[in-house]
Formats: C-alpha cells, sequence, structure tokens
C-alpha cells in the first residue's frame, strides 16, 4: 500500500511515537520512584507514594520493551551500531531496572526500617539513572558517535564509555531526568493529598524550573555544535547502504531543518511553554490538566531533538558518511510493511487496555488506605 520511502518516514515517526509513549508512561513512574526518598518521610508515607504507581508500573515497561523491539526491526544497524557503542552504558540502564521489580515486591515484606529504606533508595536509582542515561545518549547522538563500519558492514565503536560522559552530553542528561522528574511529580501530585502532595509540589515546579533552564541552555549550546548535512543525491527508495552517500560537518546544520520549516519551531516552545504550563497548574490544584501539560512537554523536547536531527538517526563523528539515516539504516520494504500492519491492529489495544486499566485505578491513594489495606498494599 506505501511505497518504500513512504514507510520509512512513517517508521522514524512511530519510533518517535513509542520513545514518547515510553517518556510520558514509563517515565511518570521512574519520575515517582526519583521523588520517592524526598516526598515520603516516613514508611507509611513512602508507601503512599510507592501505591501510586505499584499495580501499573510493570505494564508500563511495555513502552520501553515495543520501543526496543521497533528499533531492532525497523532500524537493525541503528541497532547494532547503538548497542555495540553504548554498550556499558545500557548495561548500567539494565542494572539500574534490576531494582524496580525487587523494590516493589519485596520492600514491605519485611517490617525492618534498614530494609525498607535500602529498597527506597533502590528504587530511587531505578528511577533516576535511566533517563540520564538516555539524555546523555542523546546528547551524544547530537554531536556524533565514534563508529564506522569496515567493507562487511560491521561497525566498530572507537570511543569509550568515559567520552561519553562530556559536558554538553550530561547537560542532556540533566534536560532528560528533569523533565521525567517532573513528569513523575505531576502524576504523584494527582494521586495524592495532604503533605505529601505539597512536598510533590514543590519538587517538581524545581524540576520544571531546571528543565526549562537546561532546555534553553542546551539548546543555544547546540547552535555552536557542528552539525550533519548529507551533500550528495539520495534516492529514498534505494536499498540500505549507508556508505554511498557523502557527509559534511559545518556549524548551525542542526537549525536547518528548522530554517526550512518554521513550524518546527513550535516544538521548542512547546517543550519550554508546557513545563512552566504544567508548573501553574500544579500550584492551582489542577493536577490532571498539570499531568497532561508536563506529558505535551515530553513531546516537545523529544519531537525537538528528533526535528533537528532529522534525516539523521546516528552520526558518526569518526566517519561521517557511515551515518545512519531514515533512508539507508532501515529494514526491507515487507518487513517495514508487517511491521506498520502489525502495530497498527496491536498499538489500540494497548491504548484501550492501559486506558481501561487506569480507569480502574482512579483516585487518591492515602495514608487510611494503606493502613486499611496493611497486608495487600505494596
Amino acid at each position: 500500500m506505501f511505497d518504500y520511502s513512504t514507510l520509512k518516514i512513517i517508521w522514524w515517526l512511530l519510533v518517535g511515537v513509542l520513545l514518547i509513549g515510553f517518556a510520558i508512561m514509563d517515565g511518570h513512574d521512574m519520575g515517582v520512584g526519583t521523588l520517592l526518598p524526598f516526598v515520603g518521610r516516613n514508611d507509611l508515607e513512602r508507601r503512599v507514594v510507592i501505591n501510586t504507581v505499584g499495580p501499573h508500573w510493570d505494564g508500563n515497561q511495555v513502552w520501553f520493551i515495543t520501543g526496543g523491539g521497533a528499533i531492532f526491526a525497523a532500524w537493525p544497524l541503528v541497532y547494532a551500531t547503538a548497542f555495540s557503542g553504548f554498550y556499558w552504558a545500557m548495561l548500567v540502564v539494565l542494572w539500574a531496572l534490576f531494582f524496580r521489580p525487587v523494590g516493589f515486591d519485596y520492600r514491605s515484606k519485611i517490617h525492618n526500617a534498614t530494609w525498607r529504606s535500602t529498597w527506597d533508595w533502590g528504587l530511587f536509582i531505578g528511577g533516576t539513572v535511566p533517563p540520564l542515561i538516555f539524555g546523555v545518549a542523546f546528547g551524544n547522538l547530537l554531536q556524533g558517535v565514534p563508529f564506522q563500519f569496515d567493507a562487511y558492514m560491521v561497525s566498530t565503536y572507537s570511543g569509550s564509555f568515559w567520552q561519553l560522559l562530556n559536558p554538553f552530553a550530561l547537560l542532556a542528561g540533566v534536560v532528560s531526568s528533569a523533565m521525567i522528574t517532573l513528569q513523575g511529580g505531576t502524576y504523584l501530585a494527582h494521586r495524592t493529598e495532604g503533605i505529601i502532595q505539597e512536598r510533590t509540589i514543590r519538587a517538581a515546579t524545581g524540576a520544571a524550573m531546571v528543565m526549562v533552564l537546561a532546555f534553553t541552555g542546551a539548546g543555544l549550546w547546540l547552535q555552536g555544535i557542528d552539525g550533519y548535512r548529507i551533500s550528495s543525491l539520495i534516492s529514498p527508495n534505494s536499498l540500505p547502504d549507508p556508505l554511498t552517500k557523502t557527509v559534511v560537518r559545518e556549524a548551525g546544520a542542526w537549525m536547518a531543518n528548522y530554517s526550512q520549516q518554521p513550524l518546527l519551531w513550535l516544538l521548542p516552545a512547546l517543550g519550554i511553554g508546557c513545563a512552566l504550563l504544567s508548573a501553574v497548574l500544579m500550584r492551582l490544584r489542577f493536577t490532571l490538566s498539570a499531568f497532561v501539560a508536563s506529558s505535551l512537554a515530553v513531546l516537545g523536547v523529544i519531537g525537538t531533538a528528533g526535528a533537528s536531527m532529522f534525516p539523521f538517526v546516528m552520526p558518526s563523528s569518526s566517519m561521517p558518511s557511515a551515518s545512519l539515516t531514515v533512508w539507508d539504516s532501515v529494514s526491507s520494504h515487507l518487513t517495514l510493511s508487517i511491521m506498520f500492519w502489525s502495530t497498527m491492529i496491536f498499538m489500540p489495544l494497548i491504548v484501550f487496555y492501559t486506558s481501561w486499566a487506569y480507569g480502574v485505578m482512579r483516585g487518591k491513594v492515602t495514608a487510611a488506605y494503606i493502613q486499611e489495606h496493611e497486608h495487600a498494599a505494596y
């Protein structure tokens, strides 16, 4: 039904949707984990916080798994190169995620203050480290990753883990961490009341301010970073071969799409404006509206990065012509077609079930509820 070039664009958009869905859905329970040790000052308060996301945090992992699976199937060269180059960073994410299932399931099984406090900080690590690492990864993508292909299309990464922790990438990590903390804070403010809600609103407002400042600073910094531009002719319908093009690096290249399509400026405006709006709405106790505004801010931030890099997906700093793009890093026409129709069938089912589950679990989680369900709640 769709030609090859159209499917390439569709899958660029769908991968973006999955990343945004992950940041909104799995991001809010990670943000709650980040806030857990600070907004809950005793065991009862922390159990209130945990039970706002306890019933559904693992269901939200479907966005993470689906996003990884989509990249594997739609962009196999990107998947292979990224997981090779970012190997140790991905392991750090994996190790941090280990704390989440064990922390949720085992924290309250033993009535021991040290035991429970340890798992509270474990949940904090599991909620804080992945967004930080993902932000650092995006920061490195915008600067280019040192990899190249040989004659057999085997990629080789020539950098190190510590090179990933450069100043711009760390600033991008701050943006990501603050964004996810804000997302978790708006959700937690909506599901709690009293002193926990008050502390959450203060913390989330601070996260919104940090996010806006860091995002603005990263945008200004990005204008001075050498971006990437394809200088040769490309055929959008051609079979994938990243070594057939010519790529040049030049200052301001990442801003070219905004010059050609001024409407794209709505994306960074959405990221900044909705983050500030979310903070205001929380202060006014319009917590559900604040969550929606925060979700739109997530869309704006991730959309800004995607729009800046298009059509690049993973630029190479050591061999620019090997940079992976929307046009030359994808699977076959048949694979993309099958995946597209599978997504059209299963994605609405996921959205429907998730909406139903959240509808069932709506309402405030209170200390009285935890005390009444002492042995059933997390």
